[in-house]
């Protein structure tokens, strides 16, 4: 009788390690989801991606992993290969750069999804298992400036400036399409509220450069500009308007905490949806979008909460503003607010007889030439990002002067 206990003790222990087993393989079996990026949390862009990664990785129950401080070289493509080898089924890299080493290890690994921000060739590559992924950041900026124009708007009535004297500044990293989109709806929504608004901008030539940036902000304002906003990726331009006391939008953050006086307001693309939605895509076998383009209605643009120093007002107008934009009632790129002159009016770009564009043949398709090929104005608006996800909106305005370039 106990041999025959011993037996069924054994068979049920073997039962049990059997379930147990079963069990490791299905967390092996666990979807991992693998991030790539340019630098670590002290980068408030970098910072942005992880936040968001971390956030959508818990909520959907898959394992995170990250690779940092990895330089838009080919040790991207080596980070993406060691994800891959870690059993990823999902990576994503953060930076423009990353693109061409992302697009290499997915066409070496095809039973991996491998997605892109702000990259511009998954559309024309057709290689099923890249994408790329972008938001509608241009009407957050949009909103930042208009926050930006309400505070213009108030030192010009305090007389601590004249209305020619509204000039604004603006740190970018390079002279590409995703900052001069960025740049120009931030004026055209301080403009849309302080007509009389102009602004200078400074390129470092790096994303993230403290003290390149700080130095661009004190150049700024050293020219006579009063308030400065930036693309790029360190606290240097919001230390600098703090030391400075000059009135500051940030980018990818609230910078409240460090710079209380002169912080207004901050927009930034939050990537928590697109992350679910690319892992909901492969728990379900459903295709990835090849460009998938975020908005306001998707919650991928947000701003922060506002500045204790903003102007009367400023929330009431910016849900105003918002819910113009939501509905198409107001388009941040609208031909009618604004011209385009000079040396900007090249092959690509046709005007009226005030300088409206009535037609420009954006570079969509990224040829070496950058050879315009789409046809970027409809029903009177540049039509930002609607045939592919990242920006492609290039073109020199009036009223923003470039004091230099970075390729």
């Amino acid at each position: 009788m106990k041999k025959v206990i011993s037996v069924l003790l054994l068979i049920a222990m073997l039962f049990t390690m059997a379930a147990c087993g079963g069990n490791e393989g299905t967390k092996e079996d666990e979807l991992k989801v693998g991030f790539i990026f340019l630098h670590d949390e002290n980068s408030t862009y970098d910072k942005n991606f992880m936040d968001a990664a971390k956030a959508a990785c818990e909520a959907m129950g898959v394992t995170y992993l990250q690779k940092a401080n990895i330089p838009e070289t080919n040790e991207c493509y080596e980070a993406a290969i060691e994800l891959v080898e870690e059993g990823c089924g999902i990576i994503f890299a953060d930076s423009f750069g990353h693109e061409a080493h992302i697009l290499k290890a997915a066409k070496e690994n095809p039973e991996v999804q491998f997605c892109h921000a702000t990259g511009t060739t998954a559309h024309t590559e057709e290689v099923a298992n890249f994408h790329n992924a972008f938001a509608s950041i241009y009407e957050g900026r949009y909103l930042a400036g208009v926050t930006a124009g309400l505070k213009l708007n108030e030192m010009i009535e305090a007389g601590k400036i004249t209305a020619d004297k509204a000039k604004m500044g603006y740190v970018g990293a390079f002279t590409y399409a995703e900052v001069i989109s960025g740049y120009t709806s931030f004026y055209l929504g301080a403009k849309s509220v302080c007509p009389s608004v102009t602004m200078d901008v400074q390129f470092t030539g790096s994303w993230y450069d403290e003290q390149l940036e700080k130095e661009a902000a004190n150049a700024l304002i050293n020219k006579g500009c009063v308030l400065i906003s930036q693309h790029a990726d360190s606290m240097g331009a919001p230390t600098a308007c703090e030391n400075a006391g000059i009135p500051n939008v940030s980018y990818n953050g609230s910078t409240a905490a460090a710079c209380p006086e002169t912080f207004l307001i901050s927009s930034r693309i939050n990537w928590e949806p697109y992350y679910k939605y690319i892992i909901e895509c492969v728990q379900n076998d459903k295709a990835i979008d090849v460009d998938w383009t975020g908005t306001l209605e998707t919650g991928s643009v947000e701003l922060s909460d506002l500045g204790k120093n903003v102007a009367a007002g400023t929330a009431d107008k910016l849900a105003e503003i918002e819910k113009g934009l939501k509905d198409g009632t107001v388009k941040v790129f609208d031909t009618a607010a604004f011209t385009v002159s000079g040396d900007a009016i090249t092959a690509n770009v046709k005007v009226d007889a005030e300088g409206h564009v009535t037609s420009y043949m954006a570079d969509v398709d990224t040829d070496a030439a950058y050879t315009g090929d789409t046809e970027a104005i409809k029903d009177g608006a540049f039509a930002e990002s609607s045939d592919r996800s990242a920006p492609y909106f290039d073109l020199a305005i009036d009223g923003i002067t470039r004091l230099n370039s970075k390729f």
